[in-house]
C-alpha cells in the first residue's frame, strides 16, 4: 500500500496536487448548467441586479453576547433577528474576506444554533412515525389541567382539531379505564403527548428556524478558522449525522446543509469521536454514522449521492477512519461504479475521486473492482468522452494503473489491451500512464503471456 503522505502525481514528477476545494451547492442541485454557472461568475458585480448589504467589521464583536442570548431565548422575534444577522455575517461573496463569524470569537454560538435544530428534531417526526396511543396519566382525575383552551373545550360539544403532532387516546378509552360512563367532549386535552404541542403554523416556523440555523452552520464550515472547532465538536457532528440518517423524512434543505457541512469537515473528521469520553447528546455510534452516509450514497437525489461519494473519498485516506469504513467497502465501490453510468459530470467526478482513494489504500477493493462488471468500461468511458475536468480524467487513468499493479488483476485487464493501446496512441495527456499500464500487463516475468505479448516494454 502506498504511503498516504506522498502526493498522488501519477508519474508527473515535480507537480503537487492542490488541496480539495471547498464544496458549494452542486451543479446538479439547481436548474442551471455548468455553462450558465461559469458565465454567471464572469459577470461583473456592478452589473448584477439587487442591493449589496454592507456590515460594519466590528458588528459581530460588539453584539456577540446579544446574538447568543437571542438564540437561547426561544422568542420568535429574537430568534428571527439573530438568525438573519448570522446569515449575513456567515454569507461570503466571491473574493470576500469577511471573518466576523469565527466561532472562536463568539463563545456558545455553535451550541445555541444546535439547540434550535434539536428543538425542531424533537417535534419533527410526523404523527404516523411516532409511538402508539396511550392514555393520559398526568392529571387523569381532574377535568382540566389549566393549560391552553381547556375551559373552552369543555364548554363545547365539538372536538378541537388536533395538531400535526398529536398521538393519543380518545376520551371514550379514558373513561372506560376509569370505570365511568361520563364522556369527555375533547380527546386532545386527554392526550399526554398533546400537552404543549404546537399548531401547524408554529411547527412550520420552528422548521424554518432549524433550516436557517443549519444553513448558518454550513456557511461556517467553509471558513478555515472554524474547521477544527466544528470537527472536534461532538454535539455538532451528532446533530448533522442525525439529520442525514433521517433524510427520508427530514426537510430536504436541512439534509442538504448537513451533508455539505460534513463534506467540508471530512479532511479533519475522526469518526472515533463518537466513542470518545466527550459528552454525548444523541448517542450516535461510528457504525451508525457510516450507515447514514451509505444511505445517502444510495439516494436517487443527485446532490446527496454526489456529496456522500465525495465525503467517503476524503474519509478513507485517514488511517484512523479506515478500519471503520472497511466493512462497507464492498457496498461502497459497487454503488460508485453505478454512479459512473450516470450522465451527470458531477456524479462521475465524485465517484472517480472516491474510487481513486479506495484503490490506493485498500487491496481488497483493487482486486474486486477489476472483476466488477462494467467497472473498467465505465472508467475508460470517462477518459474517452472526456470529462470536462482534466483532473478527473487523470484520476480515472490512475485507477486503472493501480488495478494493473496487482498481479491478480492482469488476466482480467488484458482483455482491454486494445482499448489501452488506442488511448496510448491517440491521447497525449494520458500516454505515459497507459504506457506504464501496458508494460505492467505484458512485460513482467511472472506473466505467462509475457513471451508472446511483451512488446510494450521494449
Amino acid at each position: 500500500m502506498q504511503k498516504r503522505e506522498q502526493g498522488k502525481s501519477g508519474g508527473a514528477a515535480g507537480t503537487t496536487a492542490a488541496p480539495p476545494p471547498k464544496r458549494g451547492r452542486p451543479f446538479g442541485s439547481t436548474a442551471g448548467s455548468v455553462a450558465s454557472a461559469s458565465s454567471a461568475d464572469s459577470v461583473a458585480p456592478s452589473t448584477l441586479l439587487g442591493p449589496s448589504l454592507q456590515i460594519h467589521t466590528s458588528f459581530a464583536e460588539q453584539n456577540n453576547k446579544r446574538i447568543v442570548l437571542a438564540l437561547q431565548s426561544g422568542l420568535k422575534s429574537e430568534l428571527t433577528w439573530a438568525l438573519n444577522t448570522l446569515t449575513l455575517l456567515s454569507f461570503k461573496e466571491k473574493d470576500d474576506m469577511r471573518k466576523d463569524a469565527c466561532l472562536a470569537k463568539i463563545p456558545g454560538l455553535l451550541d445555541a444554533l444546535l439547540q434550535i435544530i434539536d428543538d425542531w428534531r424533537d417535534i419533527a417526526l410526523p404523527k404516523e412515525l411516532r409511538k402508539g396511543k396511550r392514555a393520559r396519566t398526568l392529571g387523569a382525575s381532574s377535568g382540566v389541567t389549566g393549560f391552553g383552551h381547556e375551559y373552552e373545550a369543555l364548554g363545547s360539544n365539538t372536538l378541537l382539531p388536533q395538531s400535526g403532532l398529536g398521538s393519543g387516546s380518545s376520551a371514550v378509552e379514558i373513561s372506560g379505564q376509569k370505570n365511568t360512563s361520563k364522556l369527555r367532549p375533547s380527546q386532545w386535552w386527554f392526550d399526554e403527548d398533546g400537552l404543549f404541542n404546537l399548531d401547524d403554523e408554529g411547527r412550520a416556523e420552528k422548521q424554518q428556524c432549524a433550516v436557517a440555523a443549519s444553513n448558518i452552520i454550513r456557511n461556517f464550515s467553509f471558513m478555515p478558522e472554524n474547521e477544527i472547532i466544528m470537527a472536534q465538536h461532538r454535539h455538532c457532528l451528532e446533530a448533522v449525522f442525525q439529520c442525514i440518517e433521517d433524510h427520508i423524512v427530514e426537510d430536504e434543505e436541512l439534509v442538504t446543509n448537513a451533508i455539505e457541512t460534513i463534506v467540508n469537515l471530512a479532511p479533519l473528521l475522526d469518526l472515533r469521536i463518537f466513542s470518545s469520553p466527550k459528552p454525548s447528546y444523541i448517542k450516535i455510534s461510528e457504525k451508525r454514522a457510516v450507515q447514514a452516509i451509505m444511505g445517502m450514497l444510495g439516494s436517487p437525489v443527485k446532490a446527496w449521492h454526489c456529496a456522500a461519494g465525495e465525503f467517503l473519498g476524503r474519509m478513507i485516506i485517514n488511517p484512523d477512519n479506515e478500519p471503520l469504513l472497511l466493512p462497507f467497502v464492498p457496498q461502497m465501490y459497487k454503488r460508485l461504479v453505478d454512479l459512473l453510468s450516470l450522465q451527470a459530470f458531477d456524479a462521475q467526478a465524485a465517484a472517480i475521486g472516491a474510487l481513486y482513494n479506495l484503490v490506493d489504500v485498500n487491496m481488497d477493493c483493487r482486486l474486486k473492482l477489476a472483476s466488477e462488471r462494467w467497472a473498467v468500461d465505465r472508467i475508460l468511458k470517462v477518459i474517452k468522452t472526456p470529462h470536462p475536468v482534466p483532473e478527473v480524467c487523470r484520476k480515472a487513468a490512475m485507477i486503472i494503473e493501480h488495478l494493473a499493479s496487482d498481479p491478480q488483476n492482469r488476466t482480467s485487464l488484458l482483455a482491454y489491451e486494445n482499448a489501452f493501446a488506442e488511448i496510448l496512441f491517440s491521447d497525449g495527456r494520458h500516454s505515459d500512464t497507459f504506457a506504464r499500464i501496458l508494460f505492467e500487463l505484458t512485460s513482467k516475468p511472472n506473466n505467462k503471456m509475457a513471451a508472446a505479448r511483451g512488446i510494450w516494454g521494449m
